[in-house]
């Protein structure tokens, strides 16, 4: 037969001697693991049924124990009574000045209501003000505390499961090994304390009697007992391999001896203190913390000492008071009358009737709360009921009739249960399909996550959409915040999709470096014929694809190229782009970009190709030099041939807007001009459409003059040369070029 809250196994009524604790090992029992759990309870499949039943008896308490300080509710309750204690000023204040006016003119102009009303508010409103402050500060002061850890649940609902999981696994981990700690080192924590062995005077009074206790309860073996010296104080206490009792109790009679003992053993027995060991492990940064307050108010107690340490510890102390200690409380009354009822079993009740007698308060100095909620001992004369009701009175057992409402007499069975297997095979089951379970759960969503989800995996996104000169895929890889939008990203896309634009090549991801939640990946690629390294700068995204998976983004911003001004006619991978008076910047991908200016007759501008790298802030400036085209010069001379002959044909000595002419004094009556050579020009681009034509000094022109002069003596022909030189602007007018004589 189980109990299901005890989980141990039944013993008979009459058994061999109890064994001596010392050494205190079982079958099963490695040497090493019998002398580290020397002094245990015997009757359990092994060690580790013993603790697991210890640490799962009590849920409330180790609930307790969990909300308090794993869910912080003693900076909650600090920030809380700060933020209602502002509140409640600013309440205070507003509603005495504020409360009033906002009574619609209506009423207050109304006889008697409105006089009645404004009195009520100008009197009342400001303690209504605080007391609405204090309760709404309160509320968000203690609530911020508990909702802020989870914030990030509210963009990822799987962070409040596996949030509370690991907080869950921590406070269990911290508490198992805070109990192994108290169990393991028992022997030196009670020596330090001031426990001591028995002497032999003392052995020879207590451990008969012990063994007595434990053989009537059905125990195979008892604990090991040690003494403190306290000649007042009539004392015992139960650990888990120890019983610990004080001198004093030396004085008393062999019954009320037995009495306790069967109490004790009855604790140790059902390991009462790894239950609380456990609760004090799950709230271990709690207790250390309450600690410190309870020390001085122990070490100095005085009235002053008490409000100091609650001055400066006042929230854990009631973190301890209200939260803690009453559901732990609860089941170690619980075991106190369970460990009552055991000394019945043992037929020591008129023993441990004395000894309730000597108590009938509740533990002094306390008040109700703790006596009623947070006491460790039930009301002595709660006790007393409880044991008249398990065992009568010696004088009402013949012939008198039990007290009304009394139990059946007890049992081992009722006290000690069965111990069990580790688990049922029920249990086992169950963990072994929620350990598949999260066994296959966990390699899928790993799979998925090394597939789809690792930083790796946005690298190569970046450059297959690159390569596949699609620039809206390429930038999705890109964290938001260095994203172009707009006229940039349509001007990017264009620029992308375009034939001429070259993406890298051969790209093979040579390493990533991760710290936290920023990468750094390494990348070799071929740009342009040109093999290159480059680095990418790699975050985590805050959140989460169907809410388990974190992706990753580029954080590099993309690079910018720099176009020159008054550049008319400009593309890049030739794709227009409009240029104003002060140039402009355009954000570009990694690739390579031809960069082409304006062509014409007169002028052509070769392009140029610009590589952007990943993680180059700047592509670097275009400088486009435009050149002659190879028909340029030998129009320029035809239109300049074309000027001359224009100007010879004029029979004048100075032909209008035309670079020669003949000087004399005298009347030229008749004029001819022949161009005997004519000049070498050269062009000077001042533009994409422009070009100054001059001629050499060496390179100049002869044209030949000949007529008639009319002078004083009459008339006379002559023939001269004059030397001449060109200068003028080549220009592009409506598609063919055009000579314009001139500076």
């Amino acid at each position: 037969m189980r109990d299901p809250e005890t989980d141990r196994q039944v013993r008979p009524a009459t058994v061999e001697t109890p064994t001596d604790p010392e050494p205190a090992t079982e079958p099963g029992d490695g040497s090493r693991l019998g002398r580290s759990f020397a002094n245990r309870p015997l009757g359990y499949p092994n060690a580790l049924v013993w603790l697991r039943t210890g640490i799962l008896r009590d849920w409330r308490g180790v609930l307790g124990a969990f909300l308090a300080t794993w869910f912080y509710v003693p900076v909650a309750l600090l920030l809380a009574v700060w933020g209602g204690v502002g509140l409640a000023v600013y309440g205070l204040i507003a509603g005495g000045s504020g409360f009033a006016d906002a009574v619609p003119p209506v009423l207050r102009d109304a006889p008697l209501v409105g006089a009645l009303l404004d009195a009520f508010l100008n009197r009342s409103g400001g303690v209504l003000g605080g007391f609405a402050g204090f309760a709404i500060g309160f509320l968000a002061g203690f609530l911020v505390v508990l909702v802020l850890p989870w914030r990030d649940a509210f963009d990822e609902p799987a962070n409040l499961f596996t949030g509370l999981a690991g907080m869950v696994a921590a406070a269990a981990l911290v508490g198992v090994l805070y109990t192994l700690y108290r169990v393991l080192w028992e022997p030196w924590l009670l020596t330090v304390s001031g426990a001591r062995q028995l002497s032999r005077r003392e052995a020879a009074r207590l451990r008969p009697i012990l063994y007595d206790c434990a053989s009537a309860l059905g125990l195979p073996n008892v604990p090991r007992l040690l003494i403190e010296d306290d000649p007042v104080l009539t004392n015992a206490r139960a650990y888990a391999r120890h019983v610990v009792v004080t001198s004093s109790l030396l004085d008393e009679s062999d019954e009320d001896i037995a009495a306790l003992l069967s109490h004790e053993l009855v604790h140790w027995h059902t390991g009462d203190e790894v239950t609380g060991a456990f609760v004090r492990g799950v709230a271990l940064p709690l207790v250390l913390v309450h600690a410190v307050p309870a020390w001085l108010m122990r070490t100095f107690p005085h009235p002053a000492t008490n409000l100091v340490v609650f001055v400066f510890f006042w929230p854990v102390l009631l973190t301890m008071k209200y939260v803690v200690l009453p559901p732990h409380s609860r089941d170690v009354r619980a075991a106190e009358y369970r460990a009552d009822a055991g000394a019945v079993l043992a037929g020591h009740a008129r023993g441990m009737r004395d000894m309730l007698e000597r108590r009938k308060s509740f533990e002094s100095g306390r008040s109700g709360w703790d006596e009623a909620v947070c006491a460790t001992h039930p009301a002595s004369e709660l006790r007393l009921d409880r044991l008249e009701r398990l065992a009568p009175p010696a004088d009402a057992a013949d012939g008198a009739e039990r007290p009304a409402g009394d139990v059946a007499p007890v049992t081992a069975e009722d006290l000690f249960g069965r111990p069990g297997a580790i688990a049922s095979p029920r249990a086992v089951l169950v963990a072994g399909l929620l350990a598949l379970a999260c066994g296959l759960g966990g390699t899928l969503l790993g799979a998925a996550q090394w597939a789809f989800f690792r930083p790796a995996t946005v690298v190569d996104g970046y450059f297959s959409g690159l390569a596949d000169h699609d620039a809206r895929a390429a930038l999705e890889s890109l964290a938001p915040n260095v994203r172009p939008s707009g006229g940039d990203l349509e001007m990017l896309a264009a620029l992308v999709e375009a034939k001429d634009y070259q993406p890298p090549e051969d790209v093979d991801v040579t390493s990533i470096e991760r710290d936290g939640d920023e990468a750094v990946a390494t990348v070799d690629f071929t740009l342009a014929g040109r093999k290159t390294t480059a680095k990418l700068h790699l975050e985590r995204e805050e959140s989460a694809t169907l809410g388990f998976f974190h992706g990753w983004a580029i954080s590099e911003s993309s690079p910018w190229l720099d176009l020159p001004a008054g550049q008319a006619g400009l593309t890049i991978n030739g794709v227009p782009v409009p240029v104003g008076p002060e140039g402009r910047s355009i954000p570009v991908l990694p690739g390579a970009y031809k960069v082409g200016g304006q062509s014409n007759l007169l002028a052509e501008t070769p392009p140029q190709v610009v590589l952007a790298v990943p993680g180059q802030g700047n592509v670097g400036d275009v400088r486009l030099t435009p050149t002659l085209t190879p028909t340029a010069r030998s129009t320029a001379d035809q239109e300049v041939r074309k000027y001359l002959d224009a100007c010879a044909a004029q029979q004048m000595a100075a032909p209008e807007n035309c670079p020669f002419r003949y000087y004399t004094g005298e009347t030229v009556k008749k004029i001819a001009w022949k161009i005997t050579e004519y000049p070498k020009v050269e062009l000077t681009l001042t533009g994409p459409t422009t070009a100054q034509v001059s001629t050499p000094y060496e390179a100049q022109g002869t044209a030949l003059a000949t007529g008639t002069t009319q002078g004083f003596y009459g008339t006379s022909p002559f023939t001269e040369d004059d030397t001449f030189g060109v200068t003028g602007v080549l220009s592009v007018v409506d598609g063919r070029l055009t000579f314009q004589p001139g500076e």
